[in-house]
C-alpha cells in the first residue's frame, strides 16, 4: 500500500516537518514535483492541511505523477476540510474545470467562497467571476463587487479589470467612465492583457481619460500580445487614427517595459 493510500490523523507539525515543506517548496519552484512529492507525501499522511493540497494539486495536474482524478479529489476534500485555504481553492478548481472529476459549479463555488472568506485573493477572483457571469451559479452583482474589490486590495489584476468593466456598464454601480478607466490602468500596468485592452479603448474613445492614439495603440498591441481578444474590435481603428510617426511611437511604447506606466 503506497503512501496516497494512507490517510493518518492529524498531528502537530514539527519544525522539521517544516523545514520538509520549505525543502518540497524549493523543489516545486525548479520543476522538481517528483521529489517534492517525496517530500510532501508524509505530511500529508499525518494531516498536514497544506502538503495534503500541494499532494492533491499534483494529482489533479499531473506534475511528478500520473495525473489522478479520484486521488486529487481525495486529497484536496481532506485539506479544504481541515480549513486550508489553498486546498479549498484548489478543490474548488478541480470542481470548476470539471477535467478529472464531474464539475459541479455548486461545489466549486462553495470551496471558492471558503477560501475567499479567508482571504484568498485568487479564490476572491473567481468568486466574483462566477458571481459577475451567472452563467454557473445566480448573478450578483453587488457580491462580485464586494470580492472583486477585496481581491483587488490584493493586487489581482482581473479583479480590476472587472471593477473597471462594472463602473463602464454600470453593473450593479453607476456609470463612471473616470472610474472604470482608472480601475483599468491599475490592471493594465500590472500586466492584465484585457485591463490593457479596456485601457486602450479608452484612450481610443477618449472616454474617462484623455483621448491619445499613441497611448490606445500601445495599449492595445500590449492587450493582444497578452493574448486579450478584447482589443481585436479597436486595434484597427487605432491604427487608421495614427500618423506613421505615431504609430512607430506606439510600437516602441508597446515594446518597453510596464514600468514606465507606472507613474
Amino acid at each position: 500500500m503506497g503512501w496516497a493510500d494512507r490517510l493518518v490523523p492529524h498531528k502537530r507539525t514539527t519544525a522539521r516537518g517544516e523545514a520538509a515543506m520549505e525543502a518540497a517548496r524549493l523543489s516545486a519552484q525548479q520543476g522538481d514535483y517528483a521529489r517534492a512529492l517525496e517530500l510532501w507525501g508524509p505530511l500529508a499522511q499525518a494531516g498536514h492541511a497544506r502538503a495534503q493540497s500541494n499532494v492533491g494539486a499534483c494529482f489533479a495536474n499531473g506534475l511528478g505523477v500520473a495525473a489522478d482524478g479520484a486521488l486529487a479529489l481525495r486529497w484536496l476534500t481532506l485539506a479544504a476540510e481541515a480549513g486550508d485555504a489553498a486546498g479549498q481553492r484548489n478543490l474548488a478548481t478541480l470542481y470548476f474545470k470539471g477535467e478529472r472529476v464531474a464539475p459541479d459549479p455548486a461545489l466549486a463555488a462553495k470551496w471558492y467562497g471558503a477560501a475567499a472568506e479567508q482571504g484568498d485573493g485568487e479564490a476572491q477572483d473567481m468568486l466574483s467571476w462566477m458571481l459577475t457571469e451567472g452563467e454557473l451559479i445566480p448573478m450578483d452583482y453587488a457580491e462580485a463587487r464586494r470580492w472583486a474589490l477585496a481581491a483587488a486590495a490584493q493586487g489581482v489584476a482581473p479583479s480590476m479589470t472587472r471593477l473597471g468593466l462594472f463602473h463602464h456598464n454600470a453593473l450593479g454601480v453607476e456609470r463612471d467612465s473616470q472610474a472604470a478607466a482608472q480601475w483599468w490602468r491599475k490592471a493594465a500596468v500590472l500586466g492584465d492583457a484585457d485591463g490593457q485592452a479596456m485601457l486602450g479603448a479608452a484612450h481610443h474613445l477618449g472616454q474617462g481619460v484623455p483621448r491619445d492614439p499613441v497611448a490606445a495603440l500601445a495599449w492595445l498591441r500590449r492587450a493582444l500580445r497578452g493574448g486579450s481578444k478584447l482589443a481585436l474590435p479597436f486595434v484597427v481603428a487605432a491604427e487608421a487614427a495614427c500618423t506613421p510617426a505615431e504609430r512607430a511611437a506606439a510600437e516602441a511604447q508597446a515594446a518597453g517595459p510596464l514600468s514606465e506606466h507606472a507613474a
